[in-house]
């Protein structure tokens, strides 16, 4: 192969056009921004899809820290000593029951 000669011109073009045909297809296989022939960068088609599935995993983030606050104060409700509660309960209904239930014996 004569390296001044028509071939090698076309070679390098081939190699070129082949490396930034696999170049693409590995960003597209990853996920990234393909490029086009003058350097700018393509969006994937799935972006919409892809921020529609963000938003949403934002929001049931949000919904599942808002179900931890929730379980949380109810375990509190749970382990508080039941009778104790109730009492506390029946102190808010009438002042006056809980000095009752004192005088009563057990």
């Amino acid at each position: 192969m004569s390296w001044a000669g028509p071939e090698f011109v076309l070679a390098i073009i081939a190699i070129s056009t082949l490396g930034w045909v696999v170049n693409n297809w590995i960003r597209a296989r990853h996920g990234y921004a393909l490029e086009d022939e003058w350097g700018g960068k393509t969006p994937r088609a799935d972006h919409e899809v892809v921020a529609k599935l963000r938003e949403e995993n934002a929001q049931l983030r949000d919904q599942l820290e808002a179900t931890h606050q929730r379980l949380a104060n109810v375990e509190a409700i749970v382990t508080d000593r039941g009778f104790e509660v109730a009492r506390q309960i029946d102190a808010l209904r009438d002042p006056g029951q809980e000095d009752a239930s004192r005088r009563l014996p057990s």
